[in-house]
């Protein structure tokens, strides 16, 4: 599954305003919850600090990929948000975090879900496509960025 199946450029947050861990995930769920209508945004975003507590989902090189599961929707939605600045986000390499792509599936996805993360990851490897989009001027621009990375996998 790719990337571009999953997130719509309205659900691109070209520069985040909020400066904590939790806020951040409150505004990048509410820009999902905006597109998509028929979720609640106090469910989403308890459901995302619940996988928090789990583990953090900041992985490194400045990226997290906060995600979990919710009853109700039918298909796996994304989200993607940026700091300039960079959050504190408890990343594994200590550093802050500028890049966030949120997940959603439906409770009964595993396989797909698993899929869509590891492709994810794949792309955010790459220290050239971080660059880019911590360069890129706008939502289009971003977006763009982000499906052209997509069809390289």
């Amino acid at each position: 599954m790719k990337v571009s199946e999953v997130l719509k450029k309205e659900c691109v947050i070209p520069n985040i305003s909020s400066t904590n861990k939790q806020d951040v995930i409150r505004e990048i769920a509410g820009k999902l919850c905006s597109e998509h209508t028929n979720i609640n945004l106090d469910d989403l975003v308890e459901v995302l600090l619940q996988r928090e507590k789990l583990c953090s989902t900041a992985v490194d090189s400045g990226v997290a990929i906060p995600h979990g599961k919710m009853s109700g929707i039918s298909n796996i939605i994304a989200a993607f948000g940026r700091s300039t600045k960079g959050i504190e986000f408890e990343s594994l390499d200590g550093h802050p975090t500028h890049l966030f792509i949120l997940l959603l599936a439906p409770e009964s996805s595993a396989g797909a879900h698993l899929k869509v993360l590891a492709r994810i990851s794949n792309m955010f490897k790459s220290r050239d496509f971080r660059k880019k989009l911590m360069d890129a001027d706008s939502e289009d621009e971003i977006y763009k960025l982000i499906i052209e990375e997509d069809e390289k996998y």
